[in-house]
């Protein structure tokens, strides 16, 4: 009778143990421009290390259109280095108009589908999932307070490539903007409930050189995160609906970005629908543009 107990109890330490590791908090990076990052003196291995420093879990990185074989056996190479550390890559797709039916969806999917076909030409050194950065509010008919026009085609675009991505393992993120968490009970629940994931983009709250201390730009990203987020979930059950990634930026607080990304860790940490946080982007560390 102990030694059936003692194995139920190393059974359940050890699926505790597995638990407490599939719920660890998402440290995501974007990286943009991955051909000229990966052509760079010694590229993915600086990439692997600045994750090793900076506790990333997963990249975000984008994926060209027409990429060559060359570039293909780059991608790879720098996958199956990073896997090696134990950080999970998402392949980065951007549009400003994959929400519009017709040719720009269809472009999304063909790129969506050359996912597949890379992860099927390199199985050892796939892509974990396809990180969606669609972003309509960037044309003029779609900019104002409270203009979501653009949202079903949104959902439509998330839930069309979500078709895709499930059917091959993959798993579907999706950037989203402050004003898209904005919109009314049902509107809200369109977007939450077309991908499984979403990472927000709470940026421009401070400024490096805005006058504020350290403690009030805490106090003002702790104080916006809650508010948003309750807004955004407010009327929505848990079931179905997207868990979020908090994402902060280098411009709006410089040398401070470890501090608040550890600021959303501690403000979240009993938040069923938090991931955890991402921070943009891997180019600001090379002094170059996204």
């Amino acid at each position: 009778m102990r030694s059936v107990w003692i194995r139920f109890s190393c059974f359940a330490l050890c699926l505790a143990v597995q638990g407490a590791r599939a719920q660890a908090p998402v440290h995501g990076l974007w990286v943009w421009k991955t051909p000229s990052v990966l052509a760079a003196p010694r590229g993915a291995e600086t990439l692997r290390d600045f994750c090793k420093s900076a506790t990333i879990s997963e990249v975000y990185a984008a994926f060209p259109p027409g990429i060559d074989a060359g570039g293909e056996s780059r991608f790879a190479m720098l996958i199956s280095m990073l896997h090696a550390a134990g950080v999970r890559v998402e392949a980065l797709l951007s549009s400003t108009n994959a929400d519009e039916p017709g040719a720009p969806r269809a472009k999304l999917l063909a790129r969506a589908r050359s996912i597949l076909e890379f992860n099927a030409r390199h199985a050892p050194q796939r892509f974990d999932g396809i990180h969606l950065d669609i972003e309509p509010q960037q044309r003029p008919e779609n900019k104002g307070a409270g203009n979501l026009n653009f949202l079903s085609g949104l959902a439509g675009a998330y839930r069309d490539v979500g078709e895709l991505a499930a059917g091959r393992g993959l798993t579907l993120n999706a950037d989203v903007q402050i004003k898209l968490l904005k919109g009314d009970l049902q509107q809200r629940r369109e977007l939450l409930m077309s991908v499984p994931r979403i990472t927000l983009m709470l940026y421009e709250l401070s400024r490096p050189d805005d006058g504020t201390s350290d403690a009030e730009k805490e106090q003002k990203l702790r104080e916006r995160d809650a508010a948003i987020l309750d807004a955004a979930y407010r009327g929505l059950d848990n079931e179905g609906v997207a868990k979020i990634v908090i994402a902060l930026r280098t411009p709006d607080y410089g040398p401070l970005l470890p501090r608040m990304l550890a600021v959303l860790e501690e403000t979240n940490r009993a938040n069923p629908r938090y991931l955890g946080w991402a921070r943009h982007s891997y180019n600001d560390t090379l002094g170059s543009a996204p």
